[in-house]
C-alpha cells in the first residue's frame, strides 16, 4: 500500500506541470464512451485505451454483468448506465471481458461458490453455464467469455434508455474481449458473428 500512498502525496506536484488540463476538469465531465468491464485488477480501462481524465465513464462490476432491467428496483449498475446515456450523453457503450476470468471461470467449472454467497447470487445474473466450455482446453476460456460478452450486450439492449438511443441512431453498442497476457483486444463484428483483433 505505500507506494500507492505515496504516488497520491506526489499527484498534484506531478498535475502542476499542466493546470489547464485539470483546472478544465472541474467545469463537468464529457466522456465519450461508457466502459463496462470487470473489476479484475488486471483490467485497466484507461491504460486499454489510452483515455484520458474526463474522456472514459467506466462501470466496473464483478464479471463485467450487466443484471437485468429492473423497474422499481434500482442498482448501481442501472443508474450507471442511465446516467450515462441520458445525462452525460455517451454516443457508445463497450463491454469488455477479458482473458482468465475468475467469474466466467467459476461457471463454466461449477465451482462451489456456497463460501462466498454474494459472489454466487451476483454471478447467477451471467450468461455461461456450469460445463458451457470445455476449460480444460482452453485456460482463458476465451469462447465462454465472449459468449457472456454478448449476452451483457443483449441485456443493455433491454434497458430503456439504451434502446431509445438505439433506435435514434444515437448510441452504438462494442462488444470488445481483453487478453490480459498478450494486451490483445479484440471486437466483435455480427457480420461475421466473430471477435477479431482491434
Amino acid at each position: 500500500m505505500q507506494p500507492f500512498i505515496e504516488h497520491a502525496r506526489s499527484f498534484r506536484q506531478r498535475t502542476a506541470a499542466r493546470p489547464e488540463e485539470f483546472a478544465r476538469l472541474a467545469d463537468g465531465q464529457a466522456p465519450q464512451a461508457l466502459f463496462i468491464t470487470c473489476s479484475d485488477s488486471r483490467v485497466v480501462p484507461a491504460l486499454i485505451t489510452g483515455a484520458r481524465p474526463g474522456e472514459l465513464f467506466e462501470l466496473r462490476t464483478a464479471g463485467n454483468i450487466v443484471p437485468p432491467y429492473a423497474p422499481g428496483r434500482p442498482t448501481s449498475e442501472a443508474a450507471t448506465i442511465e446516467y450515462a446515456v441520458e445525462v452525460l450523453g455517451v454516443t457508445d457503450v463497450v463491454v469488455c471481458g477479458h482473458s482468465h476470468c475468475g467469474a466466467v471461470g467459476a461457471l463454466v467449472r461449477g465451482e462451489d461458490l456456497s463460501a462466498v454467497p454474494a459472489v454466487r447470487d451476483w454471478l447467477a445474473h451471467a450468461a455461461p453455464q456450469p460445463g458451457e466450455a470445455t476449460v480444460q482446453d482452453d485456460p482463458a476460456i476465451a469462447g465462454a467469455v465472449q459468449s457472456h460478452v454478448l449476452a451483457q450486450i443483449l441485456r443493455l439492449r433491454s434497458y430503456p434508455c439504451v434502446a431509445r438511443r438505439l433506435d435514434a441512431d444515437r448510441l452504438r453498442l462494442h462488444a470488445w474481449f481483453y487478453e490480459v497476457h498478450t494486451g490483445t483486444v479484440l471486437a466483435h463484428r455480427s457480420h461475421a458473428d466473430t471477435f477479431v483483433a482491434l
